[in-house]
């Protein structure tokens, strides 16, 4: 039976249909808002697959092609191939508020996947992915503590927009994507062109309420068409056990929270679970992983309690204090700008690569194709963490977290008619304990000021964290990866003196106050603040100058009249030049001519044969051209390429002439001064008037 319900955002209805289509899933859903319309599936196995003590949840999210009435570019022409960025990215975006949200003992393999079926290219279909996953579970048998929706917030004019459309978003200074329930936000994603902690708190609030008749919708679509939850057994817990971990463990659990170093830490943790599992294996047979479960429990309770009760860390740092900085630029001589950023165990060494226009990211999209001109890829191999594993391409959380410093230093960076490059960064993470995708917004701040890169104001970035018992709050600033682990959230913001250009957010709590998330975010300040101070003291302004090894781009302006002239017949005039001189060049309908070369040198000689190609005649001006054609009034002179005039027969001599040929014949080289440039362009030349006139003049 079809049901549905509906509601209207800016003027258009936002639709939530179900018993259509794709029936034997547990759970779908089809939203519609205007042309954009997105099928979400919900499905979950009916058996645990053996060993699983996690839940096994995929969120796949995937832009169809023929959603935006394309074909695929790829050789196969086909969709289902690699996610691209976006689709990774807007998988993480609905998976992170969903997961928190099962029963803690649901381990049955679960799946969630939104299909675009169809876009307008002006309503996003993100949003409508998140809303339909959390309706789809929502109506299905799957146990979910929902409803949750989401929505995107933009800022015009100093007004709150949801869901602005695409055009609205390039004009507003906030792009922010709120998740959550009835009770507060559950995660946070947002880019921003330096607005204040205020403004941000009172984008993040406006978008909780404008969920609020999303989730009404969805109770409502349960109602009528949801299915009995199935009942997951509770799950017993072994006081005796617990007690005796306790009991073995804890003095052990005392000394390996009380290791600041991370590598210690863990041999420590490795040693104490072993020799509890030992010791009570006889005792407890079989229960070997129990035992080792309840250690972690423990150590997380531990860690807790010792920072609610005793307000300490597990490295003794105050809960506002930022690890030591250390910050290192121009350390490798090639590369067009370097930094290595050092916090604590945490360190990124960050690669700036200028290109040209050439080398910008061509991106495909249902919304139309366009090119990027900055890109971030951050990697993060085994060996930072200690570990050997095989080499790969980047995962979800790679690409995540490039994502997001990319987001954070994009509002910094010059505008593309003042600073032409392509603009490459990478961030290799050497050591990593906490925050890497910060230590990489860092890192790339000094990176491209290191290599000359003109940035409106220098970036940092921290991640926040929290401990929380329902009364007891710790805000913990610059979180290491076990107070992450074992924490409440991870709040990361990036931002420059005067305001905030990256936010990212995820809870494992049913919720966050507004009090708790101001804390934060002020409290974030103050470290970024700190992390600026230390930045300034290796870098405090960009180079007066890009690397002598980075190519030389150049710009031209040319009359639009002049383009084809150019180009020349079939591109043969531009081909000859960049062959000729070494330098790529590239000319717009607009008149604007790039330049590109590996040095000045070759860039100045390219400019020179442009500008001999394209340049006009000025009257009164002294030019040696080139006969091209005699005709019995007079003869055609090309003063420059693709530029004729005529020297009338009376203007050949100062005596009488009676016969062009007497004097010039076709292929001599002649001295002439321009007398008058028509307005059809007809331009009238004398070889009498320019006879005696010194040759400094000539152009």
């Amino acid at each position: 039976m079809i049901k549905s319900c509906s509601i209207e955002i800016n003027g258009l209805p936002l639709n939530v249909e179900t018993g259509r289509v794709a029936k034997q899933a547990s759970g779908s859903v089809v939203v519609t808002y205007g042309e954009t319309v997105v099928l979400v599936t919900a499905v979950s196995t009916d058996e645990i697959r053996g060993g699983i003590d996690f839940l096994p949840l995929t969120v796949e999210y995937q832009e169809m092609s023929y959603a935006g009435g394309n074909i695929p570019g790829n050789f196969f022409r086909r969709d289902m191939g690699r996610p691209s960025e976006r689709e990774t990215l807007t998988s993480r975006l609905i998976d992170r508020p969903l997961r928190p949200l099962f029963p803690k003992n649901y381990h049955f393999e679960t799946q969630v996947i939104a299909t675009v079926l169809s876009t307008d290219k002006e309503n996003e279909s993100d949003m409508l992915a998140i809303l339909g996953a959390s309706a789809a579970l929502e109506i299905s048998d799957i146990p979910f503590f929902g409803p949750i929706a989401g929505v995107r917030v933009g800022r015009i004019d100093g007004r709150f927009i949801t869901n602005p459309t695409i055009s609205q978003q390039a004009e507003s200074d906030i792009n922010l994507i709120v998740a959550g329930n009835r009770d507060g936000v559950v995660m946070v994603e947002a880019g921003a062109k330096f607005v204040s902690e205020s403004d941000m708190i009172e984008a993040i609030f406006y978008g909780h309420e404008a969920i609020q008749p999303m989730l009404d919708m969805q109770e409502r679509l349960k109602a009528e068409a949801g299915k009995a939850k199935r009942v997951i057994p509770p799950v017993v817990v072994d006081e005796a056990l617990e007690a005796r971990i306790r009991e073995t463990a804890a003095p052990l659990l005392t000394e390996v929270i009380a290791t600041a170093d991370k590598m210690e830490r863990q041999r420590k943790r490795t040693e104490a679970e072993a020799h509890t599992v030992e010791l009570l294996s006889g005792e407890y047979e079989g229960k070997g992983s129990e035992i080792q479960e309840g250690v972690h429990s423990l150590e997380k309770a531990m860690v807790r309690e010792m920072m609610l009760s005793e307000g300490k860390r597990i490295d003794g740092r105050a809960f506002n204090e930022v690890r030591p900085i250390e910050c290192v630029v121009g350390l490798l001589p090639r590369i067009h700008g370097s930094a290595l950023f050092t916090r604590g165990e945490t360190q990124a060494m960050v690669l700036t690569t200028l290109g040209t226009e050439r080398d910008e990211q061509r991106i495909e999209s249902i919304y139309g194709d366009y090119f990027s001109s900055f890109i971030f890829h951050y990697n993060f191999p085994p060996y930072s963490v200690g570990e050997a594993k095989r080499l790969g391409g980047p995962g979800r959380r790679e690409i995540g977290h490039g994502a997001l410093a990319r987001r954070g230093l994009l509002p910094i960076l010059p505008d593309k008619d003042e600073f032409q490059y392509c603009i490459r960064v990478v961030s290799e993470i050497l050591e990593s304990n906490g925050s890497s995708s910060m230590a990489s917004v860092c890192g790339g701040c000094l990176s491209l000021m290191d290599a000359g890169v003109p940035i409106k104001a220098p970036v940092a970035g921290v991640a926040m964290g929290l401990v929380s018992d329902g009364e007891r709050v710790a805000v913990l600033t610059d979180i290491i990866g076990d107070e992450d682990h074992y924490g409440d959230m991870d709040f990361k913001v990036t931002g420059t003196r005067d305001g905030v250009t990256a936010l990212q957010m995820d809870i494992k709590v049913e919720r966050l106050t507004r009090e708790i998330m101001e804390k934060a975010l002020d409290q974030a300040k103050e470290g970024r603040l700190f992390i600026l101070d230390a930045m300034d003291k290796a870098i405090s302004r960009p180079r007066a100058a890009v690397s002598q090894y980075a190519p030389i781009i150049a710009s031209v302006k040319i009359s639009p009249e002049k383009v084809r002239v150019l180009i020349g017949p079939g591109g043969k005039t531009i081909r000859e030049i960049s062959n000729s001189s070494g330098a790529r060049i590239d000319v717009d309908d607009e008149g604007t001519v790039t330049v590109s070369s590996p040095d000045k040198v070759v860039s100045d000689a390219a400019i020179k044969m442009i500008r001999a190609i394209v340049q006009e005649a000025e009257v009164g001006k002294l030019y040696r051209g080139k006969v091209v054609k005699i005709m019995d009034f007079g003869a055609f002179v090309e003063i420059f390429p693709g530029t004729d005039g005529l020297i009338h027969i009376s203007q050949l001599a100062e005596e009488r002439v009676n016969k062009v040929t007497d004097v010039l014949n076709e292929g001599d080289e002649v001295l002439v001064k321009v007398l008058e440039v028509g307005n059809d362009g007809r331009i009238r030349l004398s070889r009498k008037a320019a006879l005696g006139e010194s040759l400094d003049n000539v152009s």
